[in-house]
């Protein structure tokens, strides 16, 4: 117990006489944190968040336009355009800002389109009437040609962006067809003398959409942000950074003859390895805590959201020491492994930003291709990861999070095997 103790002060001394190294511990990942939260803020962004501008050309002043006009404004994800410098907007005005990216939208709608609505919808309640024993006296178009609404969108738009538009603008036609029926067949029914009231209600929805809740929280707008995402997934990778300062020392005490002095010292060598891993593994969940920290105060102040931590402080507290624990195993097996401070250096800080890059820290893992998902939940990054979106954003509990945890603690148990028959066969 003492050779541990005493272990864990010989590298807190060491750490703190090495002030800008400290420092860097803990400032650095504050900066790469805020940093990448606003840089990848508008890309994680949800669309909901975003305004749009949509130019608009209403060849029809009628009612359809008027509708499209009130929902898209309505939504508050786009902001309607229909003038530009003080005068209408042209539809090759139009094509020509969309085409150049200067908008994202341009919807046409042409003329005649009410009064093609209009029509159809007589056609509809004539064919009713004569069914009903009434006179079809609804007027009705002979235009046999169909009118379409055009809808342009910038050629670098995504296919989800452009489904979206193309859904929200269906639903706007199928309302306006809707009213303009319902109006026609009340008022054919009144002729009939069928309603004995002045007003009716007809209402065609007898089933809704309701928005529900999978788990124990309350809030239905937790998304994965650039906060939720950025602040806990840089977190673990600043934690596996704790690799390269305990590689070095590692390296060091073989280079200066500190190691062969340590093992001469009666007792386990297990108490000076449990003891380095103990300081450090502490060093890493106050680096996760800071992180915290700056996620729920510092990033409001640039204007992102709040990070919500979830309702379990617990399993992230669990997660946390076990993420710091595989972070400080893969710095032991990198400090023995290599021989020399530039190989540990060069080796270790390439291959985290591999196993970042791979497990979902610089992106999230279900944007990638199949292939590389299938390769990124090999990472240990990846693991750490999932276990604290189950937490923050699913709102689940230790119970929950066993899985993620036995495989980071697996991954380190591993890598301290490899390191000590590594440091077996270099001592024989």
């Amino acid at each position: 117990m003492l050779r541990l103790l005493a272990t864990i002060k010989k590298e807190w001394l060491l750490l703190l006489r090495d002030r800008t190294g400290l420092s860097l511990l803990f400032v650095m990942p504050v900066v790469l944190i805020t940093v990448m939260a606003l840089i990848e803020d508008a890309p994680f962004r949800d669309y909901q968040e975003l305004k749009f501008d949509v130019l608009t050309l209403d060849n029809d002043h009628g009612r359809l336009g008027k509708y499209i006009r009130e929902g898209l404004e309505y939504t508050g994800q786009f902001n309607v355009i229909d003038s530009l410098n003080g005068k209408p907007v042209q539809e090759s005005q139009a094509l020509e800002k969309v085409n150049a990216g200067d908008y994202k939208i341009c919807i046409i709608i042409p003329q005649g389109a009410t009064g093609s609505i209009v029509s159809n919808a007589n056609r509809i309640v004539n064919d009713l009437s004569k069914r009903m024993g009434v006179p079809a006296i609804l007027p009705v178009s002979t235009r046999k040609d169909s009118l379409n609404v055009l809808v342009y969108f910038d050629p670098a738009s995504k296919k989800a962006f452009k489904s979206a538009i193309h859904q929200a603008i269906d639903n706007f036609l199928t309302q306006v067809e809707t009213d303009l029926l319902l109006e026609r067949i009340k008022q054919q029914l009144k002729n009939k003398d069928i309603a004995q009231q002045d007003s009716m209600v007809i209402q065609l929805k007898a089933v809704g959409l309701k928005e529900q809740l999978t788990g124990p929280s309350q809030q239905l707008d937790v998304i994965s942000n650039s906060v939720q995402h950025n602040v806990p997934a840089w977190s673990i990778f600043a934690m596996f950074f704790i690799a390269i300062p305990i590689g070095g020392h590692m390296i060091r005490e073989r280079e200066e003859g500190s190691l062969v002095r340590i093992r001469l010292i009666p007792g386990s060598f297990l108490d000076i390895l449990g003891g380095k891993m103990l300081f450090f593994m502490a060093v890493t969940v106050v680096q996760f805590y800071l992180m915290m920290m700056v996620g729920i105060f510092l990033l409001p102040m640039f204007g992102l959201p709040k990070l919500m931590l979830g309702n379990s402080q617990l399993a992230t507290f669990i997660i946390a020491v076990s993420i710091g624990l595989t972070a400080t195993a893969y710095g032991i097996l990198v400090g023995t492994v290599f021989k020399t401070p530039n190989q540990a250096l060069n080796f270790g800080a390439i291959s985290i930003v591999i196993l970042s890059a791979i497990g979902g820290i610089w992106i999230p893992l279900e944007v990638m291709p199949a292939k590389m998902q299938l390769i990124g939940h090999l990472s240990p990054l990846s693991w750490g990861l999932d276990a604290i979106n189950d937490i923050y954003l699913r709102n689940r509990g230790v119970q929950h999070i066993w899985l993620h945890v036995g495989k980071l603690i697996a991954c380190a148990v591993l890598m301290l095997c490899i390191a000590a028959g590594v440091e077996q066969r270099r001592m024989s």
